[in-house]
């Protein structure tokens, strides 16, 4: 192995030997841990030290990375407390997760380190906002996102590449080809004679490199660092090296040829480097004595600091309050100054428009949304006022533009996504579930994204175009999901929605659109999420529903007077306002739940156990629901009138009215 020192000073040379053998001692020391039964996992980066430790050291203080399970030398290198690196792996309070997350699944804005999903592929594409976020403001700044060998064969690989080359992004894409993804090797993984390879197809540069020699990554990203600034261009590194344990220590080496193990145990980062500083005379053999023994001494010096914290408290309340970001805009609502009349449309572009002007941070992304204006023309005429630095047509990648929505939040920027249509949430799903909504209950970072997700049926589109998926979101904790059914609402909940600092899936009922028309604030207005609104007072039945069913529950209300409704509109699925709910019930004491979801696990389910558990007292009759068939949605026109919940609403309040 040929290291060039010949352009760094003696101190550069031995500081770089220091960080690299200190992730080296602390993993030794935790292997010794997990045999005492001290910590539960390990992931081991032994073998791989250069490249964390040499890339991070390459890189600003205060330029982001996104790392993966075997890069402690990222966290070391920015100088974490070991303490607390060891009360988090220990799982305790005091950690970097408050105990709520495993090894390196944590980041910490204050070091800029954005902490892993085990998904492994979605960390690329933050590093895309994030470097985003650096061009807008004409910084002299990169991001830098690791992967691994396996991790290039997911899709997030593919879109978070492809993103980062059309949008001319500062990132740099760091490949540990260590040969294995987890025991399946890399012929098994890909078929190009090399991973750098595929930067060319991206329209990128990229090099590879032997990733066992701290001088050369160190040497390399540095040089990368400028040029990607320089070109503000992406970068591709691929970096050769071998992972000298297990994936993780429990699933041993047995798959892994013996003599690989001893050619690579030939090319030890730090065998070969602190050789090459001795033979240079930048180091005696006593200095490399004295600086492991100092690292030795410090290691067992914040240990036994870690050990004396106390054991952890489960509170729920802490737990639950932790789910969200506090709020640091409240919702203002009170009577309009000046209104005027417009479509539910006009008011969510409304919304928007006001949005933009409020907010200098705000920026738009979707599928066509610039000069086309979008599928539904909601930004029409967007471009022209604001530039398309701010409102930006994506490639066709839902899930690289939700983890670049995030890379913009971890640098202060608010953004809104629209989904071109709700039904392509799905291919964005793992980033809105495991790293949107997870990330402050996590480690206390904020997810500042709002989705729009042009919704519903009725419009005879089909069953890939027509979906109610707003039900696939209330089940996870993190997430707000709203769901207006009027412009006025519209307006103030979308304006809400980019205040609020969490992750938000604001659902617009396609249908809607241009049938409905109503009362809308001139002003900038919010309207608090979480708060249900009561439609209509009545005596017979309390109708709760939401989006287009309010429309259906008004419309058979006008046409049977005979019946008295009480209408209460949610507004917002998660949270819900179970204070609204409970009042609704005992208005009447009958209760139908409505939605134009299908039965079976929709938000009516969730609804009608909660009455069951917390209203039995004020009730006269079962809880009943009312919702479309439990079939995807079919094309035909007729087919889908007989589809929809409300075919079967009169059938459903004549049973509940006569019970």
């Amino acid at each position: 192995m040929h290291f060039n020192g010949e352009k760094y000073s003696n101190e550069e040379l031995i500081h770089l030997y220091k960080q690299l053998l200190l992730p080296r001692m602390i993993e030794e020391k935790m292997l010794v841990l997990l045999r005492q039964g001290k910590i539960s996992k390990w992931f081991s980066g032994i073998g791989q030290e250069a490249i964390s430790v040499g890339a991070t050291i390459a890189l600003q203080s205060d330029e982001w990375i996104m790392p993966l399970h075997r890069n402690l030398g990222v966290f070391t290198s920015r100088n974490m407390l070991l303490r607390k690196l060891f009360m988090q792996w220990q799982g305790n309070k005091e950690g970097y997760s408050k105990g709520r997350e495993r090894s390196f699944h944590f980041g910490s804005k204050e070091h800029h380190i954005c902490g892993m999903i085990s998904h492994l592929g979605p960390q690329l594409a933050i590093a895309d906002g994030v470097a985003l976020a650096y061009k807008l403001r004409s910084e002299n700044k990169v991001s830098l996102a690791f992967s691994g060998d396996g991790g290039t064969s997911e899709g997030d690989f593919h879109e978070a590449l492809n993103v980062a080359a059309v949008w001319d992004l500062p990132v740099i894409f760091v490949i540990e080809n260590n040969g294995y993804g987890l025991s399946t090797p890399v012929n098994e993984q890909y078929r190009c004679e090399s991973l750098v390879d595929k930067a060319k197809g991206y329209g990128m540069e990229g090099v590879r490199i032997d990733g066992n020699n701290i001088l050369t990554v160190y040497d390399t990203i540095k040089g990368v660092r400028e040029y990607c600034i320089d070109k503000q261009k992406p970068y591709l590194i691929e970096c050769m090296t071998f992972r000298m344990r297990g994936h993780e220590e429990a699933s041993g080496t047995k798959y892994v040829p013996k003599e690989l193990f001893e050619e690579w145990s030939q090319k030890d980062p730090i065998k070969n480097y602190e050789q090459f500083l001795v033979s240079e005379n930048v180091l005696t053999e006593m200095q490399v004595a004295d600086i492991r023994n100092g690292w030795k001494e410090y290691i067992e010096q914040e240990l036994a600091l870690a050990m004396q914290a106390e054991a952890l408290l489960p509170d729920a309340a802490e737990e639950t309050a932790d789910v969200y970001a506090p709020l640091s805009v409240q919702s203002s609502h009170h009577s309009p100054l000046t209104t005027h009349e417009c479509r539910m449309v006009d008011a969510i572009t409304e919304a928007l428009d006001q949005g933009m002007q409020q907010h200098p941070n705000l920026i738009l992304m979707g599928q066509d949304i610039a000069e086309y204006g979008g599928a539904f023309k909601v930004t029409e005429g967007f471009v022209e006022k604001y530039g398309k630095a701010r409102v930006r047509n994506t490639p066709l990648c839902e899930s690289a533009i939700v983890g670049a929505a995030l890379g913009l939040s971890l640098e202060g920027f608010k953004s809104v996504m629209e989904m071109q249509f709700a039904d392509f949430v799905s291919v964005g799903f793992n980033q809105i579930v495991n790293n949107l909504a997870k990330i402050h209950y996590r480690w206390g970072q904020h997810a500042d994204v709002v989705i729009r997700m042009p919704t519903g049926g009725g419009v005879g589109a089909g069953p890939f175009h027509s979906q109610s998926n707003e039900a696939w979101f209330t089940h996870v904790p993190g997430l707000k999901v709203v769901y207006p059914s009027n412009p006025y609402d519209a307006k103030g909940l979308l304006i809400a929605s980019i205040n609020d600092p969490n992750p938000v899936l604001f659902f617009e009922h396609k249908a809607l659109y241009r049938s409905i028309s109503g009362t809308v604030a001139d002003e900038y207005y919010a309207i608090e999420i979480g708060k249900a609104q009561l439609v209509k007072e009545g005596t017979d039945i309390t109708v709760i529903a939401y989006g287009a069913a309010v429309h259906w529950v008004q419309e058979y209300q006008e046409q049977n007077p005979d019946i008295s409704l009480h209408i209460l509109d949610l507004r917002t699925l998660l949270p819900l306002d179970h204070t609204a709910i409970k009042n609704a019930v005992a208005a009447t004491g009958k209760v139908l739940i409505l939605h134009e979801d299908t039965l079976t696990g929709g938000i009516g389910g969730e609804i009608s156990a909660w009455i069951s558990e917390h209203c039995f007292e004020l009730l006269d009759a079962p809880v009943m629901r009312c919702a479309s068939l439990d079939t995807p949605v079919p094309f035909n026109i007729e087919l889908e009138k007989n589809f929809m919940g409300k075919k079967r609403l009169a059938q459903v309040i004549q049973k509940l009215y006569h019970y």
